[in-house]
């Protein structure tokens, strides 16, 4: 192993997790670390906090937040101090800070999270109950963890969004939803009240909060269940939407991954790209969609369904597929016949990512037939029937076949 391996890393950094009791929560390591930084890092609120031991110059995060950490990384080899929100790598700078430097030349000391606060306060099981991040970010992301009987921890922007997050869980279906406010956690002005989400009254909450939610739903709540194939209903659409069984099979060929991108190209209702998203947190999607009322429905249904991150393209294939990052997989349902579409498709494509197109038109299985001819791959034909109405008895209703060619870049 050569000796730069075995050689101690300086650590010059030291990350500091500091709540809402500053400098009296404070174990006697941070006190030192702050004491003794020339430098020290973080908002008006954190440093207030802990004015009584910095010693050094006090400096406040720019506006706007610089991401790359510029001011930071110039001090580098010098003694500095960050101070962070409770536990910094939950949802904080930690994770920011690891983006601009090596982690081995840092010491974190943090504090109890937010969530491990609420969570002590209200007597749950962390590890039994869902936990989100809504600061900064799209409301409807909490959509999907609204299950019967689930309880919720969400981080929130300000005093506006728990009557925000009240209003949407009551139009969702789970109005008697019992939702508790925790105000100020671990400080002098800590502070608790609860609500129900249809009746949701609460004022002049405090903008450090976390939101607990202890979900109930009614019958015409908008469950979404936690398997692909949702039901078509959950999905605005003008008819031009995977039917959910297809659906099914096409997201288990499609087989996503931890942090992998598609491509749903002709996305029509959009419906492959948000179920695509919603296998897991990490999972990015780009619908290409060329109708202008089909993208915006596309938009409404990402919201409407939890993922408001899918990322729209109004345009035609394969223009539109021009200076789109590189996917990981690739599903091919509308607009697959024009014109050098499949090329620039298989072209775009990573090696070994996984491309699924499926045709319920002769034209495109013509084109299906084609590629599996000359690349190989798999082909499979399937075929729904629905139970309906003969006269005063019961038939079987066939669907158009859909033939699915799937294929694996070398």
């Amino acid at each position: 192993m050569p000796a730069e391996f075995n050689a101690p890393v300086e650590k010059w950094l030291t990350v500091v997790g500091i709540g809402e009791d500053g400098v009296a929560g404070l174990g006697d390591e941070a006190k030192r670390a702050i004491s003794a930084a020339g430098h020290v890092f973080g908002g008006k609120r954190h440093l207030a906090l802990a004015s009584d031991l910095i010693r050094g110059k006090a400096r406040h995060w720019p506006t706007p937040f610089d991401s790359e950490m510029r001011d930071l990384v110039a001090l580098r080899g010098e003694n500095v101090c960050v101070l962070a929100s409770g536990d910094p790598f939950l949802h904080g700078v930690g994770v920011t800070l690891t983006r601009a430097l090596p982690s081995t030349e840092m010491r974190v000391l943090p504090a109890p999270s937010a969530f491990s606060l609420a969570a002590s306060r209200l007597g749950w099981a962390l590890q039994d109950i869902e936990t989100i991040s809504l600061h900064g970010h799209a409301i409807d992301l909490i959509r999907p963890l609204l299950q019967p009987a689930a309880r919720i921890l969400a981080l929130t922007s300000d005093g506006d969004a728990p009557a925000a997050i009240a209003r949407l869980i009551a139009e969702a279906g789970f109005g008697v939803s019992r939702l508790t406010v925790l105000e100020a956690l671990g400080g002098e002005n800590e502070y608790l009240r609860t609500s129900v989400a249809a009746a949701f009254d609460l004022e002049n909450i405090n903008p450090l909060n976390v939101l607990a939610v202890e979900v109930e739903s009614s019958s015409e709540a908008r469950v979404q269940p936690l398997a692909c194939g949702l039901a078509d209903d959950l999905f605005e659409h003008d008819g031009q939407i995977t039917k959910r069984e297809i659906r099914a099979v096409t997201l288990s060929t499609l087989a996503p991954r931890r942090g992998e991108l598609l491509w749903d190209i002709g996305a029509g209702s959009g419906s492959i790209s948000i179920e695509w998203m919603l296998c897991h947190p990490s999972l990015r999607a780009i619908a290409i969609e060329t109708n202008a009322e089909r993208a915006a429905r596309i938009a409404r249904n990402a919201s409407a369904c939890g993922v408001p991150g899918l990322s729209i393209v109004h345009g035609a294939a394969p223009a539109a597929l021009a200076g789109l990052p590189a996917p990981h997989a690739i599903f091919i349902g509308g607009g697959g016949s024009e014109p050098g579409v499949f090329d620039a498709a298989i072209a775009a494509l990573r090696p070994g990512g996984r491309l699924v197109a499926n045709a319920v038109t002769l034209e495109m299985e013509t084109l299906l037939l084609a590629r599996h001819a000359a690349l190989g791959g798999d082909l499979i034909r399937l075929q729904v029937s629905r139970a309906a109405p003969v006269g005063n008895m019961t038939g079987w209703r066939p669907a158009m076949p859909v033939t699915q060619w799937s294929w694996v870049k070398p």
